[in-house]
């Protein structure tokens, strides 16, 4: 099998910290890997080498043991967002629901600095963004169509910051949005959006 470019990044990242802790962090419940050892608590930190220090974010949801995981090297700052966080979009509530998806990108995540490069588990940008410009016009959703019509991968080219402005699902307090789903309350009009996503 031939992995894509995301997951051959999110492979790579595994093996480093497989041969510089000999441990993986991750949820071991459903998992059939025997070097799984630990599954680290909200805000559990840990370091790769002697200069990255990576940090465990629970975002229950998509599924109730999902986790992305900061990594820091100085001042240099990148999110492994896994079925959470996509740019312009985010994963199916399989496990989850619409408080819990609004507590993960627009509190857990939107949280951290804006210049933290996102990196999400799959490249599911332009069905994101043409969903997108369906509910929200701005001048960054235009952008980032661009981009991804010109551009066949965007892991690591947007941050936290580009998706408050061009991720609808981020946006759930914008008037616009809100007019489009008929609702002002944020976890309706998360749960909305996704009905809408999922029937696109």
């Amino acid at each position: 099998m031939r992995l894509s470019p995301s997951d051959q990044a999110n492979q790579k990242v595994i093996t480093t910290m497989l041969e510089e802790t000999q441990k993986l962090f991750v949820e071991p419940r459903d998992c059939d890997c025997d070097k799984v050892t630990k599954t680290p608590s909200h805000g559990e930190t840990f370091s790769v080498g002697d200069k990255i220090k990576v940090r465990a974010l629970h975002t229950p949801c998509h599924t109730q043991d999902s986790i992305c995981y900061l990594f820091e090297d100085g001042n240099d700052r990148a999110v492994f967002t896994g079925d959470t966080l996509f740019i312009g979009g985010c994963g199916r509530f399989f496990e989850g629901n619409a408080q819990e998806m609004h507590k993960a990108l627009n509190e857990t995540l939107a949280d951290l600095p804006d210049d933290t490069k996102v990196y999400p588990g799959h490249e599911y940008t332009k069905g994101n963004v043409k969903f997108g410009v369906t509910v929200l016009q701005n001048e960054s959703i235009k952008k980032l169509e661009a981009f991804a019509n010109s551009n066949k991968q965007t892991q690591g080219k947007f941050t936290i910051g580009d998706e408050k402005n061009h991720n609808v699902f981020m946006r759930v307090t914008d008037p616009d949005i809100q007019k489009v789903v008929g609702s002002n309350d944020p976890i309706d009009v998360m749960a909305k959006l996704r009905e809408m996503k999922n029937a696109s």
